[in-house]
């Protein structure tokens, strides 16, 4: 098996864009497309065959530090481009490149300081991204190794490094890669985007210094320009409803798994069925309030690390797991009573 290829925004919708009538758009689209099925195909990458990687069973003396390395393509596609940032240096004149630089801070510091993790694969994974990928590029990826940014279009999304939650979407990908490992494919696929949303939800609150109660639940907000009808790519508050423009389409996500979506495209329709168990988790996190990283994102930091669950979990498993876990951390209190709940909403049994 390889490391998965895993975008922020999905094919269906750049498809869509693809057959737009705005020429630019369209000619985007397609360039965007064309980039994505090169870089899929560019590497093979094993996946990690060692297990899951728990947390660390004590604290290091030290506490752990990100090694952080930002390239620059140069809007060219060769990876990972030109060195212009590491690891303690100076800010640069390109604010792309600082972004970049910060959102792979900001991400290290949410799995260190909640979870007790040192990096993605809890060994100090070097963290990279390479920004200012190829010519109207409008997406963003994990390839196994690393992060890649575009610049958009100008027509339809702007700079991918404008949403923190963009940046620590991606990289969460590579938290799932060195864990639980879920099959980039149909329930298990759209478990693994759904856990990068959650996880990229997270740090911008972690970031914001946010309680469940004061999040936007969206993910990339900020990312669209100013001329299209919506507020972002993705909401776990309200799947179904982050989108709804001439040129983009309507936001395809379900919230509950009566309207789920049987489809060949997108890898099972991965980025589609990630908002049942998005949703869940948004139910979970606001029914118990607070910082949502400290009760509701414990136990899914649990359940992916905890080596239960295989590459081919289904939705029913992995809530299952979701209530095992509340009951290990905190007995038959109110956590397990509000994942439970969470699930039923959105129509997931859990035993």
């Amino acid at each position: 098996m390889t490391s998965p290829f895993c975008t922020i925004v999905p094919p269906h919708l750049l498809e869509h864009l693809a057959a737009s009538a705005n020429p630019a758009v369209a000619r985007a689209a397609r360039r965007t497309l064309i980039a994505d099925a090169s870089a899929r195909t560019a590497r093979v990458l094993p996946r990690p065959s060692d297990g899951p990687s728990a947390a660390p069973s004590a604290a290091p003396a030290e506490p752990a530090a990100p090694r952080r390395t930002v390239y620059d393509a140069q809007r060219r596609t060769e990876l990972p481009g030109v060195k212009v940032r590491g690891e303690g240096e100076e800010a640069t004149g390109d604010a792309t490149v600082n972004r970049a630089y910060a959102g792979l801070g900001a991400t290290f510091t949410l799995f260190r300081d909640a979870f007790g993790r040192d990096s993605m694969d809890g060994a100090g994974l070097p963290l990279l991204a390479t920004v200012h990928y190829d010519e109207n590029y409008g997406n963003a990826f994990w390839n196994g190794e690393q992060m890649v940014f575009g610049d958009g279009d100008d027509e339809i999304f702007l700079d991918f490094t404008l949403p923190v939650d963009v940046i620590a979407h991606e990289l969460a990908h590579g938290f799932t890669q060195y864990t639980a490992n879920l099959e980039y494919f149909s329930q298990s696929g759209a478990l693994n985007e759904s856990v990068s949303d959650v996880f990229g939800a997270l740090v911008k609150q972690h970031a914001l210094g946010q309680t469940a109660e004061q999040a936007d639940w969206l993910i990339g907000e900020g990312l669209f320009h100013p001329n299209v009808e919506g507020t972002a790519l993705r909401s776990m508050k309200a799947p179904g409803t982050a989108y709804d423009d001439d040129v983009l389409g309507k936001d395809p996500q379900p919230a509950h798994m009566d309207d789920y979506v049987r489809t060949s495209r997108d890898n099972g329709g991965v980025h589609i069925n990630s908002g049942i168990p998005n949703h869940a988790f948004y139910l979970a996190a606001t029914e118990l309030g607070g910082h949502a990283w400290e009760r509701a994102g414990r136990i899914w930091y649990d359940v992916m690390t905890g080596g239960t669950l295989t590459p081919e979990t289904r939705f029913s498993e992995f809530a299952a797991a979701t209530v095992a876990a509340a009951k290990a951390r905190y007995g038959d209190a109110a956590e397990i009573q509000a994942v439970t709940k969470a699930w039923a909403a959105v129509g997931v049994p859990t035993d």
